[in-house]
Protein backbone atom coordinates (compact mmCIF):
# COMPACT_ATOMS: atom_id res chain seq x y z
CA UNK A 1 0.00 0.00 0.00
CA UNK A 2 1.35 3.00 -1.38
CA UNK A 3 1.62 5.59 1.97
CA UNK A 4 0.37 9.37 1.58
CA UNK A 5 2.38 12.13 1.96
CA UNK A 6 1.09 15.45 1.59
CA UNK A 7 2.56 18.82 1.18
CA UNK A 8 1.37 22.29 1.77
CA UNK A 9 2.93 25.86 0.98
CA UNK A 10 5.12 25.62 4.66
CA UNK A 11 4.58 21.80 5.79
CA UNK A 12 5.13 18.09 4.94
CA UNK A 13 2.64 15.48 6.09
CA UNK A 14 4.48 12.38 6.08
CA UNK A 15 4.62 8.73 7.83
CA UNK A 16 6.68 8.61 11.24
CA UNK A 17 10.08 8.04 11.84
CA UNK A 18 11.84 6.54 14.70
CA UNK A 19 13.44 10.10 15.16
CA UNK A 20 9.85 11.66 15.93
CA UNK A 21 10.11 9.43 18.73
CA UNK A 22 11.88 11.79 21.07
CA UNK A 23 10.12 15.34 20.35
CA UNK A 24 7.00 13.57 20.53
CA UNK A 25 7.65 12.14 23.96
CA UNK A 26 9.09 15.78 24.45
CA UNK A 27 5.53 17.33 23.40
CA UNK A 28 3.29 14.81 25.13
CA UNK A 29 5.03 15.74 28.43
CA UNK A 30 4.16 19.22 28.06
CA UNK A 31 1.34 20.17 30.47
CA UNK A 32 0.24 22.86 28.86
CA UNK A 33 0.02 20.74 25.35
CA UNK A 34 -1.57 17.84 27.65
CA UNK A 35 -4.15 20.45 28.90
CA UNK A 36 -7.34 19.11 27.43
CA UNK A 37 -5.87 15.48 26.76
CA UNK A 38 -5.46 12.51 27.91
CA UNK A 39 -1.80 12.10 29.75
CA UNK A 40 0.93 10.57 28.74
CA UNK A 41 2.52 8.60 31.70
CA UNK A 42 5.96 8.23 30.39
CA UNK A 43 8.20 7.90 27.54
CA UNK A 44 6.98 4.40 27.05
CA UNK A 45 3.60 5.22 27.10
CA UNK A 46 4.66 7.52 24.32
CA UNK A 47 6.31 5.25 22.43
CA UNK A 48 3.51 2.96 21.92
CA UNK A 49 1.16 5.87 20.76
CA UNK A 50 3.72 6.69 18.30
CA UNK A 51 3.82 2.94 16.87
CA UNK A 52 -0.25 2.65 16.97
CA UNK A 53 -0.08 6.35 15.12
CA UNK A 54 2.47 4.66 12.92
CA UNK A 55 0.66 1.28 11.95
CA UNK A 56 -2.43 3.20 11.35
CA UNK A 57 -0.74 4.64 8.31
CA UNK A 58 1.11 1.36 7.55
CA UNK A 59 -2.43 -0.33 7.82
CA UNK A 60 -4.61 2.45 5.87
CA UNK A 61 -2.38 4.78 4.00
CA UNK A 62 -2.98 7.26 6.20
CA UNK A 63 -3.56 8.81 9.66
CA UNK A 64 -2.04 10.94 12.11
CA UNK A 65 1.03 12.27 10.33
CA UNK A 66 4.00 13.66 11.82
CA UNK A 67 3.88 17.24 10.60
CA UNK A 68 7.66 18.69 9.51
CA UNK A 69 8.04 22.38 8.59
CA UNK A 70 11.33 21.91 6.09
CA UNK A 71 14.29 24.14 7.04
CA UNK A 72 12.44 24.82 10.96
CA UNK A 73 11.83 21.69 12.03
CA UNK A 74 11.29 18.10 11.69
CA UNK A 75 9.00 17.66 13.78
CA UNK A 76 6.83 20.00 15.31
CA UNK A 77 3.71 17.66 16.01
CA UNK A 78 0.91 15.35 13.93
CA UNK A 79 -2.18 15.98 11.81
CA UNK A 80 -3.89 13.99 9.95
CA UNK A 81 -7.20 11.18 9.99
CA UNK A 82 -7.90 8.35 11.95
CA UNK A 83 -10.55 5.63 12.44
CA UNK A 84 -12.70 6.19 15.46
CA UNK A 85 -12.46 3.61 17.89
CA UNK A 86 -16.17 1.71 17.70
CA UNK A 87 -16.98 2.80 20.91
CA UNK A 88 -17.89 6.11 20.26
CA UNK A 89 -21.41 6.87 19.89
CA UNK A 90 -21.04 8.76 16.32
CA UNK A 91 -19.30 5.62 14.87
CA UNK A 92 -18.39 4.77 12.08
CA UNK A 93 -16.45 7.58 11.14
CA UNK A 94 -12.91 9.12 10.67
CA UNK A 95 -11.58 12.05 12.75
CA UNK A 96 -9.44 14.67 11.95
CA UNK A 97 -6.94 15.62 14.71
CA UNK A 98 -3.82 17.67 15.71
CA UNK A 99 -1.47 18.50 18.49
CA UNK A 100 1.41 20.64 17.93
CA UNK A 101 4.37 21.42 20.49
CA UNK A 102 3.81 24.41 21.90
CA UNK A 103 6.44 26.81 20.34
CA UNK A 104 4.98 26.47 16.86
CA UNK A 105 1.53 27.29 18.44
CA UNK A 106 0.36 30.85 16.86
CA UNK A 107 1.70 29.78 13.55
CA UNK A 108 -1.63 28.67 11.57
CA UNK A 109 0.53 24.95 11.15
CA UNK A 110 -2.87 23.30 12.96
CA UNK A 111 -5.06 25.15 10.10
CA UNK A 112 -2.79 24.21 7.56
CA UNK A 113 -2.20 21.03 7.44
CA UNK A 114 -5.98 20.39 8.65
CA UNK A 115 -6.77 21.50 5.89
CA UNK A 116 -4.68 19.53 3.40
CA UNK A 117 -5.91 16.65 5.60
CA UNK A 118 -9.31 17.57 4.40
CA UNK A 119 -8.70 17.73 1.22
CA UNK A 120 -7.31 14.70 1.12
CA UNK A 121 -10.25 13.10 2.91
CA UNK A 122 -12.66 14.31 0.63
CA UNK A 123 -11.12 14.18 -2.62
CA UNK A 124 -8.80 11.37 -2.74
CA UNK A 125 -10.27 8.94 0.13
CA UNK A 126 -13.88 9.87 -1.06
CA UNK A 127 -15.54 10.71 2.31
CA UNK A 128 -18.62 11.67 2.77
CA UNK A 129 -18.08 13.41 6.54
CA UNK A 130 -15.09 13.52 9.06
CA UNK A 131 -15.74 14.67 12.21
CA UNK A 132 -12.94 16.83 14.92
CA UNK A 133 -13.91 15.89 18.91
CA UNK A 134 -12.63 17.96 21.91
CA UNK A 135 -13.72 18.97 25.19
CA UNK A 136 -15.35 21.94 25.88
CA UNK A 137 -12.75 24.02 27.27
CA UNK A 138 -10.38 23.52 24.75
CA UNK A 139 -11.30 26.85 22.36
CA UNK A 140 -7.78 27.06 20.52
CA UNK A 141 -8.85 23.63 18.86
CA UNK A 142 -12.69 24.61 18.71
CA UNK A 143 -10.95 27.57 16.79
CA UNK A 144 -9.08 25.38 14.27
CA UNK A 145 -12.64 23.11 13.99
CA UNK A 146 -14.09 26.51 12.55
CA UNK A 147 -12.12 28.01 10.84
CA UNK A 148 -11.55 25.11 8.41
CA UNK A 149 -15.28 24.75 7.91
CA UNK A 150 -16.28 22.70 10.77
CA UNK A 151 -19.71 23.48 12.86
CA UNK A 152 -20.88 21.87 16.08
CA UNK A 153 -24.64 20.86 16.68
CA UNK A 154 -25.01 20.81 20.52
CA UNK A 155 -26.83 18.04 20.34
CA UNK A 156 -23.88 15.86 19.25
CA UNK A 157 -22.06 16.86 22.31
CA UNK A 158 -21.26 13.35 24.27
CA UNK A 159 -19.52 12.01 27.33
CA UNK A 160 -16.36 10.16 26.74
CA UNK A 161 -16.59 6.42 26.95
CA UNK A 162 -13.19 5.94 28.08
CA UNK A 163 -13.19 8.43 30.72
CA UNK A 164 -14.64 7.46 34.40
CA UNK A 165 -17.35 9.42 35.66
CA UNK A 166 -15.94 12.75 37.32
CA UNK A 167 -12.87 13.30 34.62
CA UNK A 168 -12.51 16.98 33.96
CA UNK A 169 -12.22 15.98 30.14
CA UNK A 170 -15.36 13.43 30.21
CA UNK A 171 -17.77 15.80 28.61
CA UNK A 172 -16.96 16.20 24.86
CA UNK A 173 -17.88 18.66 22.27
CA UNK A 174 -18.09 16.86 18.24
CA UNK A 175 -17.78 19.05 15.05
CA UNK A 176 -18.27 17.58 11.63
CA UNK A 177 -18.34 18.73 7.93
CA UNK A 178 -19.80 17.30 5.14
CA UNK A 179 -18.03 16.82 1.31
CA UNK A 180 -20.33 19.05 0.15
CA UNK A 181 -19.50 22.10 2.66
CA UNK A 182 -15.57 21.69 2.01
CA UNK A 183 -13.87 24.58 0.65
CA UNK A 184 -10.58 23.95 -0.50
Amino acid sequence: MKLATLKTDRLILRPWRAADREPFAAMSADPEVMRYLMPVADRATSDAIADRLAAHIEAYGFGFWALEVPSVAPFVGFTGLLHVGDDMPFTPAIEIGWRLAREHWGKGYASEAAMASLAYGFETLKLDEIVALTVPANSRSQAVMKRIGMSREPADDFEHPRLADGDPLKSHVLYRIKRDAFRP
